[in-house]
């Protein structure tokens, strides 16, 4: 082994000098307790992979997700349904790291095949996994929303998970932020793409809304008529954004027994505006949105990195408008707030993780717990010395998995029996 370079601190000093890249790969790296990837497939490839190459790392996943993809179909058509199902996993988690590294620097005509690549990996995951499957279709203002039930093969409690997801994760990931160890503890789970997530999006051309009670009600309400799922044991969990879209549905829908916002999420435009020069922060509040299109796009023009984040964190809320402006846009997002009077009509038990070195939304888990009502949301906190900060405690998911299914447990068991 060659020892002449070596690193003891890199889980305090990252992999990447940039942040989202360093992110990804301590989120692929957390996918590895659940099977989401492999340790040595990930560190091999970041170490092909030099800083500012964006399409050096698109290939890079690109070319290790189509590998995985033809073991996985060779061990499929020899029988060997295990291993296919591993390897079709790790693939769909490794194409979507190549869809979303060509962001901002390909168009749909190159980026849409490697989703779609994504999502054959993931489906073919779902027919060769040790679990039972359902594709749902789930009615949804005059159309439909994909969805998956998943369910053990054996040992169905009856409790079922749904599982709200962020605002730019894969439905593979998904496996790793709250399916596996929900099934492994013997829950359902239903995932679905809702709008401005993944497919509604990118095939669909659907975006975000901030009233995400009229998402999840007709969720739920579909939810309810799948066999097996018992009314008196219904969970909701939400991972990054969906911090905020579970504590907003859960105003209006009191049919969940329990629910988790990983983490809590009150104002999701902290996010981007704690970024903003003070200059511009009093264009946006003044309402000056010529001024502030103007200088903002004077500052990112500087930024060819963080011109390409913005616009792609800013699609979600243009679609409906491809002719927003970044003031549009910024203001949209303003909208997605969980007020004092929103929070005070919650009535659902609500665990609320919060991580040491929180990137996006700091100090908003407690925030939310304190509009809640007392005693009714529990904060659990994350930190550095367990190997679990950051945003969504990406290298402790297993870790989170213990800590928030063994608060479901004990929320969703059935009450004693009388004397």
């Amino acid at each position: 082994m060659n020892h002449r370079h070596t690193s003891h601190s890199v889980y305090p000093d990252g992999f990447y000098a940039d942040d989202g890249r360093d992110f990804a790969v301590r989120l692929l790296l957390g996918y590895c307790a659940s099977g989401g990837a492999d340790v040595g497939e990930v560190l091999t490839t970041i170490a092909g992979c030099r800083d500012d190459h964006d399409e050096e790392w698109s290939n890079a996943w690109l070319a290790l997700g189509r590998r995985l993809v033809a073991a996985a179909d060779g061990s499929s058509r020899s029988g060997h349904r295990v291993s296919a199902a591993s390897a079709y996993l790790r693939a769909a988690n490794y194409l979507s790291q190549a869809f979303d590294g060509l962001d901002g620097i390909a168009d749909d005509a190159q980026r849409m095949p490697v989703f779609a690549e994504h999502r054959a990996a993931w489906e073919k995951f779902l027919d060769h996994g040790d679990f039972d499957v359902a594709r749902l279709s789930i009615p949804y203002e005059g159309s439909t929303l994909p969805g998956w039930y998943l369910t053990p093969t054996h040992g169905h409690t009856g409790a079922t998970l749904v599982v709200i997801n962020g605002s730019d994760g894969s439905v593979s990931a998904l496996w790793s932020a709250a399916a596996f160890g929900a099934l492994a503890r013997g829950y359902g789970v239903v995932l679905y793409d809702g709008p401005g997530q993944q497919s509604m999006l990118f095939e669909r051309g659907i975006g975000f809304r901030p009233d995400w009670e009229a998402v999840q009600t007709p969720v739920t309400d579909h939810v309810l008529t799948l066999p097996g799922v018992n009314p008196n044991r219904l969970a909701l969990y939400g991972i990054s954004q969906a911090g905020y879209w579970v504590p907003r549905s859960l105003a209006f829908d009191h049919r969940y027994a329990a629910a988790i916002a990983d983490p809590g999420v009150v104002d999701v435009a902290a996010s981007w505006t704690k970024h903003l020069p003070k200059h511009l922060t009093d264009l946006l509040h003044a309402g000056k949105a010529q001024a502030f299109n103007r200088d903002l796009a004077m500052g990112l023009k500087l930024s060819p990195a963080t011109r390409r984040m913005w616009d792609w964190r800013a699609r979600p809320y243009r679609a409906a408008d491809p002719d927003a402006t970044d003031f549009d846009t910024v203001t949209a997002v303003g909208e997605y707030r969980i007020t004092p009077d929103l929070a005070a009509s919650i009535t659902t038990p609500l665990l609320i993780t919060d991580p040491d070195d929180e990137q996006f939304w700091p100090g908003q888990s407690d925030e939310l717990a304190a509009r809640c009502a007392d005693g009714l949301a529990t904060v659990v906190r994350f930190t550095t010395a367990e190997g679990a900060s950051w945003h969504c405690q990406p290298m402790a998911r297993s870790l989170t998995d213990e800590r928030m299914f063994d608060w479901l447990d004990d929320q969703l068991s059935p009450p004693p029996s009388g004397p």
